[in-house]
């Protein structure tokens, strides 16, 4: 059963929301991955919002380009956490789906992150459910834990290499 929908308005929206199912997936975490317009299927679009609890769904990333409607459409007509992803677009480089999303009107509140970041909504969502799931929890600790150390591993090796052995070997990677 899947714990976390991901909704997009467009299959161009894919190679970005691939990003979250790709973090979930590292998490063994379930997930229903769906396209459907705001604009183009409204009554879908809150019929999927209305009986996505049913199917075990206990939070939403909803990604979007240009208006970028869809995460508050499914948010107005839900409870459960949603997670808006704007998506880059050609014409404004995102920045447009950027305030679509995270201007939304007191009350019917979309947690957003970066543009083209649905890694990080990915991580939210985790995070969310690592609220009443332990063994989650510890995951991300772990994850948390790993990414301390590649950093101070990439600090030694500045210090051993110096500034242009490292940068050379970083290019060869």
């Amino acid at each position: 059963m899947p714990t976390v929908g991901i909704i997009m308005g467009s299959d161009s929206d894919l190679p970005i929301m691939k990003e979250a199912v790709d973090v979930l997936e590292q998490f063994g975490v379930d997930y229903d991955l769906t396209v459907c317009s705001a604009h183009r299927l409204p009554k879908e679009t809150a019929e999927y919002a209305l009986t996505v609890a049913e199917c075990g769904v206990e939070v939403i990333i909803a990604g979007a380009g240009g208006a970028a409607h869809l995460p508050g459409v499914i948010a107005a007509y839900t409870i459960l956490p949603v997670i808006g992803v704007p998506i880059k677009t050609s014409t404004l480089s995102g920045v447009d789906s950027l305030y679509s999303i995270v201007q939304m009107p007191k009350g019917i509140p979309v947690a957003t992150v970066a543009i083209n970041g649905s890694a990080n909504a990915a991580l939210l969502a985790l995070q969310i459910l690592a609220l009443k799931d332990e063994s989650l929890r510890e995951k991300l600790m772990l994850y948390r834990q790993k990414m301390a150390e590649d950093v101070l591993e990439k600090d030694r090796k500045l210090k051993d290499f110096g500034i242009e052995k490292y940068l050379q070997q970083k290019g060869d990677q």
